[in-house]
């Protein structure tokens, strides 16, 4: 079970980003992509067949998952994700320090 999914509110804990909030657009393995988070400029050649026009595009890059920290609102800090397992066998994401459901 991955302890952050698509969606999540998240919290970038090292680079140059640090300390910036994001939401979770995409997860690809050991990477995420965060909303205005890792900026990065592309030079793209226009391409007329796809209509699409020539210049410098501005994109989010996508960043390993060790350098975000799901954000607790409760708190207002970025807090470790474990995985409780209930008795009909199904997996839940809690907050490790208060023990509270992420998904609720």
């Amino acid at each position: 079970m991955n302890r952050i999914k698509k969606g999540d509110q998240v919290i970038v804990t090292a680079g140059k980003d640090k300390g910036k909030k994001g939401d979770v657009v995409r997860v690809a393995g050991d990477k995420v992509v965060v909303s205005n988070i890792n900026i990065i400029k592309r030079h793209t050649k226009p391409n007329p067949q796809a209509n699409q026009p020539g210049g410098v595009v501005e994109r989010e890059a996508p960043i390993h998952i060790s350098n975000v920290m799901l954000f607790n609102p409760a708190t207002g800090k970025g807090e470790r994700i474990g995985v409780k397992v209930l008795e009909d066998g199904r997996k839940l994401r809690v907050f490790r320090s208060s023990g509270e459901a992420v998904d609720a």
